[in-house]
């Protein structure tokens, strides 16, 4: 049909048209939809690119993961990315809540407790502010059903299995035929598309089992990596100090082997996982949500892999409490692809950033900082140091005490609670494998005192204490234990009073 209106005036609708579809792509991408996705024990340099970068100290140069290799070029990679407890439980907490686990609006220092239905976390936030949310997969705290702050639901209990695992969606107990991270990503796909036709933004949490024991891949990836070795760390014979001087003498004695076995179906089931991953990017394309969703990849903790003669996590160092973390914010223009940002990163800093995202106030219980602005900007004034902590919890088989810690950018002190003689200060720019303990070292006094009175300030302004919500082994505070004497110390124990 011809149009009867002057040129001038159809210029003028034509612009405001513009406008008007410009403002409602602002007022769309103003509140973007969430895709948070977390793993179980995934070492921070259990990513292809990371190894890639290491070059010649990789551990792992066969390991593969093409499609977080893929997120990562297309958003940012958080070099220095932490947990401020590194155990399954505690540290999901701290993602949804954005609080230390000593709080009671928080409630989780161990594996074995329920997450508390009236904590505030980012999910109930967000869903008074208009989302809908939902979380598939890997819950992980204790034998809990529900989950509180999510509209849906596609999870199992605790650990699940590895194959054909029971369901429960919405409540309702499902069975389901294939590998764990499989199904999970396809109740987590069939989530996103329901979303299509509707007109309030997202948030899906997506909790993965891998890479968490007894290591059991999909058949697809069962004979991968077939004959392949890791590359020794220089820290393979430096134990754990809680494990005793003996033994640690002994074992520094040996030399150290250029290459050590390893359990390759860990990584057996990291590459199968980083298939899923490649599947749900695939699947915010055809939904139309790829250019409004931002992608969050992380773990709940690191493990050791051997370093520090251990399999396990939980303690204070490096192999522990570092994990991966990428994130992809749909906005090229602002954020440049392949951006690498080395600033220390927290768990606990999870929900003041999606909250911020979605223009949500954060409330003041929350202890972490949104780091949106690392996105984009390269100098922004950040932390420099941030507390650790960990309460020995009544889990068979691990020895790992009580333990409070300081990280700087280039410092470490790690505290035993009720031993003092196990008390650790490393240097991280000269000895980033913590082999060499400087606490008794009279040329490290400076730093000492530096990193004691920064412990000292971190405890007190996060208010630190032992909370009575602790599941101890049933030795705890018997002559011989790991507890020790925490009388001298003057830590107090606190419940929800």
């Amino acid at each position: 049909m011809k149009s009867f209106l002057p040129p001038c005036l159809r210029l003028v609708l034509l612009l405001l048209s513009t406008l008007s579809l410009q403002v409602g792509v602002t007022a769309v991408a103003s509140k973007p939809n969430f895709l948070f996705i977390i793993t179980d024990d995934q070492s921070y340099d259990a990513l292809s690119i990371v190894q890639k970068e290491q070059g010649d100290l990789a551990r792992f140069p066969w390991l593969k993961t093409p499609h977080l290799d893929q997120l990562a070029a297309q958003g940012v990679r958080f070099r220095n990315a932490f947990v401020v407890n590194s155990l399954c439980s505690p540290s999901r907490a701290v993602n949804l809540t954005g609080r230390y686990n000593h709080d009671v609006g928080n409630g989780i220092a161990s594996n074995f407790r329920p997450f508390p239905a009236t904590n505030v976390t980012h999910a109930t936030l967000l869903r008074a502010a208009g989302y809908t949310t939902a979380y598939v997969g890997k819950w992980h705290m204790d034998s809990q059903r529900e989950r509180p702050g999510f509209d849906y639901f596609a999870t199992y209990i605790g650990h699940g299995r590895y194959d054909n695992c029971p369901f429960i969606v919405n409540g309702k107990d499902t069975p389901t035929t294939g590998w764990v991270d499989d199904v999970a990503t396809d109740y987590a796909i069939q989530f996103i598309q329901k979303q299509q036709d509707a007109t309030k933004p997202w948030s899906l949490m997506l909790g993965f089992k891998t890479p968490h024991q007894p290591w059991e891949p999909p058949a697809r990836a069962k004979n991968l990596y077939a004959g392949e070795v890791a590359r020794t760390v220089p820290n393979v014979h430096t134990p754990a100090i809680y494990f005793g001087k003996q033994n640690q003498e002994t074992k520094a004695k040996r030399p150290v082997p250029p290459t050590l076995p390893t359990n390759l179906d860990y990584f057996r089931c990291v590459t199968a996982m980083d298939d899923c991953v490649g599947r749900l990017l695939g699947a915010l394309d055809p939904s139309g949500f790829a250019s409004n969703t931002i992608v969050i990849f992380t773990s709940d903790n690191g493990v050791y892999l051997g370093a520090h003669d251990t399999g396990d996590k939980r303690s204070a160092y490096d192999e522990s409490l570092r994990v991966p973390f990428l994130v992809r914010y749909p906005d090229p223009i602002t954020v440049a692809r392949g951006r690498i940002a080395d600033e220390m990163v927290l768990n606990l800093d999870l929900s003041p950033s999606l909250l911020d995202f979605a223009g949500v106030p954060t409330p003041k219980e929350m202890q972490g900082q949104s780091w949106r602005p690392l996105l984009t900007e390269n100098k922004v004034p950040w932390r420099q140091a941030w507390f650790y902590e960990y309460f020995a919890e009544n889990q068979k088989g691990t020895r790992v005490p009580d333990i409070t810690a300081v990280r700087t950018t280039d410092a470490k002190l790690i505290k035993y609670l009720g031993h003092r003689e196990w008390t650790e200060l490393f240097d991280l720019k000269t000895d980033p494998y913590e082999i060499h303990n400087l606490i008794n070292d009279p040329a490290a006094e400076a730093l000492k005192k530096k990193m004691l009175a920064e412990h000292d300030r971190l405890a007190q302004e996060v208010d630190f204490h032992v909370p009575e919500f602790v599941n101890r082994p049933p030795n705890w505070g018997k002559p011989g234990s790991l507890s020790g004497d925490l009388a001298p110390l003057s830590i107090p124990v606190r419940g929800s009073q």
